[in-house]
């Protein structure tokens, strides 16, 4: 459930819009433990990750975006702040893919699977779905930038925000048999996009 109701962070909100820093740093604490939950989430599906980053590394820039985002844009509502909470997790994730698993990147140029390498760079190398795997992470989170706002809505929920479907209904004031279609079509659309740009 939600760390204190919408009608409480729709009063943080509304305080942080009339400038009290108490009321912002209420509001990150509330995203921290989503974005927690988000991060070890992501981790487990990614070990080659875990090699360079530690969990709480990634949640303090998560948070750090976030923040900024909060000085920059004006967040009106529990539906915006979720929305852009989850901006701030994809965010990150593709800086990091690309800051290690880039051409010049640590993990994709550095033997660190502690066997003695051969010609082809040892064991760690020799996992070829590794890099591509990433790679389809991050075509993932940059499609997911370009679905129709009502379906992007959901999946910040869902997928980055963890929320259950009752939860996110709720945010979005919408009935749960509304959700549950955005959600499917979103789902539907993200698949078929990345299998036709894999195919």
């Amino acid at each position: 459930m939600f760390v204190g109701s919408d009608t409480q962070l729709q009063g943080l909100l509304d305080l942080v819009r009339r400038g009290d820093p108490r009321a912002k740093s209420l509001l990150l604490e509330h995203a921290r433990d989503r974005l927690l939950r988000l991060t070890r989430r992501m981790f487990r599906n990614y070990p080659t990750l875990r090699r360079w980053e530690l969990t709480d590394d990634v949640l303090q820039r998560s948070l750090i975006r976030l923040n900024r985002a909060l000085d920059a844009v004006e967040v009106d509502s529990v539906r915006h702040f979720f929305n852009l909470a989850g901006t701030q997790i994809r965010r990150e994730l593709l800086d990091l893919k690309k800051h290690y698993f880039g051409p010049c990147g640590q993990g994709r140029n550095h033997h660190t699977d502690r066997q003695a390498p051969d010609e082809v760079g040892g064991s760690l190398h020799g996992r070829t779905h590794e890099p591509e795997d990433l790679t389809q992470w991050e075509d993932f989170h940059s499609q997911v930038e370009s679905l129709p706002e009502d379906q992007k809505e959901v999946v910040n929920l869902l997928f980055y925000k963890g929320l259950s479907q009752e939860e996110a209904a709720d945010v979005l004031a919408v009935s749960l048999s509304t959700l549950k279609r955005r959600w499917h079509e979103a789902r539907v659309r993200l698949h078929e996009t990345l299998r036709d740009r894999s195919g």
